[in-house]
């Protein structure tokens, strides 16, 4: 059996140069959806169950383009056809997310189609696009590196996750302070600073995607089936797509369920941060509730600094995730991460200055670049090579299905059990990275690629 080569640090930042653009996607609709939706008339209550678009997307979707990505050999390659789909329909969501009210004429607001469920379904386009892009870029690390450099490659992609995303969530503020472009508007329409926010953000996903596509050359069937103790072909089951999903789902690495505890923790931690941080910021410190009002565009955009700031260190700490992880273990130091995050997210709770919570960003930060790259790098020395896509797609279960549980129940417990107070959700998500890092221990990795060899 050969082995694949190792590649260089240039190689591997083409080939996962595409998750900058991915991130201004994400960054821009972390940031600023719930703000969007509150805009077109959603309620603090409902905002979980409009959230549930992306999770319920990722979950049918990542299977699918893993199974068909595995499947698909064409000029253009294995996964970077639909990199280029992906990218289209994307940059065509982010375009058509902040301008959801002009798809109905003055005075249907109240109509069946009212602009925040045609906002709502925007938002489920836009992630169902991102997922198309994303899940192939995933499973294109594990088809190019060698097992040795697995945690240098989703490090390194990490690394360009965090500048998408500082610069994507940081962009509306930057619109309206350097551009002089208004954060407030007319009641029912966004602000000229996030809808121009979303602009240049699609501009920048599809450059960045494309810049993938021109520069990585993926191998070939044959030279992966070299690389494979079985041949990648010969693994190709004569049975149809949704049967072979099942299939595949019922025969997961362990590693895999092992792995599953840890991440439902985690993305319930961070489903809550997202849907909850603006209208908790708004209330908790600036005291107010109206999405239309000036104060409340103050703390939407502070929001989008504060989360500027955890990806800018998710951005510097994911290059130091590879000697931590060569010195302490995969496991040890993915545990580490996910106690600072839960800290950094109860202290928001604790702090009544917007200020103070850039030092509850660290944490957070710290707790996100870890949550990309570990998991993945744990994951990926255990699946083979011909269904690489398909079980990063199985993998996104355990991502989306902590998000539908928090939309079904959150936005009620927040509304009956909070009193109408989202920062509390923020505090339950520090309480759930804590126990998202004790549920570590039960992670097993393979033992064929020693951490110590970590590149």
């Amino acid at each position: 059996m050969k082995k694949k080569p190792f590649l260089n640090f240039w190689q591997i930042w083409n080939l996962t140069f595409g998750f900058l653009g991915i991130q201004f996607g994400f960054a821009l609709q972390n940031a600023n959806s719930s703000r969007i939706l509150q805009t077109y008339g959603a309620d603090v209550e409902h905002l979980s169950l409009f959230w549930l678009a992306a999770p319920l997307t990722g979950m049918i979707i990542q299977p699918i383009i893993g199974h068909y990505s595995d499947k698909t050999w064409c000029r253009l390659g294995r996964r970077r056809p639909f990199f280029l789909v992906g990218a289209i329909l994307t940059t065509i969501a982010l375009v058509l997310m902040p301008n959801a009210d002009l798809f109905l004429s003055p005075g249907t607001a109240h109509a069946i189609l009212s602009p925040v469920l045609i906002g709502a379904g925007m938002l489920m386009i836009m992630d169902a696009s991102i997922n198309v892009t994303m899940e192939p870029f995933r499973a294109l690390v594990g088809d190019m590196l060698p097992d040795e450099q697995h945690t240098k490659g989703f490090s390194i992609q990490t690394f360009l996750i965090g500048v998408g995303a500082v610069v994507g969530s940081l962009l509306p503020s930057i619109m309206n302070n350097f551009f002089g472009l208004s954060n407030t508007a007319a009641p029912g329409e966004v602000p000229d600073n996030v809808k121009v926010a979303f602009y240049v953000g699609a501009a920048i996903l599809f450059s960045s995607v494309m810049w993938t596509i021109v520069k990585t050359k993926e191998y070939s069937p044959e030279e992966l089936a070299a690389f494979s103790e079985k041949a990648t072909t010969a693994e190709v089951k004569k049975k149809n797509g949704f049967l072979e999903i099942l299939h595949d789902i019922r025969h997961m690495p362990k590693v895999m369920v092992q792995l599953g505890m840890c991440q439902f923790f985690s993305w319930f931690a961070l489903f809550s941060m997202w849907v909850y941080t603006t209208p908790a910021l708004a209330q908790h410190v600036y005291g107010v509730t109206d999405p239309a009002s000036a104060q409340y565009a103050v703390a939407a955009d502070k929001v989008g600094e504060l989360f500027s700031v955890y990806n800018f260190v998710a951005m510097l700490f994911a290059l130091m995730l590879i000697p931590i992880a060569k010195g302490i273990g995969r496991k040890a130091t993915h545990a580490v991460c996910l106690l600072l995050g839960g800290g950094g997210l109860i202290t928001m709770y604790l702090f009544t200055n917007p200020d103070l919570m850039f030092a509850s960003m660290i944490g957070i930060g710290i707790a996100w670049a870890s949550i990309l790259a570990m998991p993945y790098a744990i994951l990926s020395d255990s699946l083979p090579p011909a269904k690489m896509g398909t079980y990063m797609g199985i993998f996104n279960f355990f991502i989306t299905i902590p998000q539908i549980v928090n939309g079904v129940i959150h936005g009620w417990i927040v509304n009956h059990v909070y009193n109408g107070q989202p920062i509390y959700a923020l505090l339950t998500g520090g309480c759930f990275l804590i126990l998202a890092a004790v549920s570590v221990i039960l992670i097993k990795e393979k033992t064929k690629v020693a951490v110590n060899k970590v590149q």
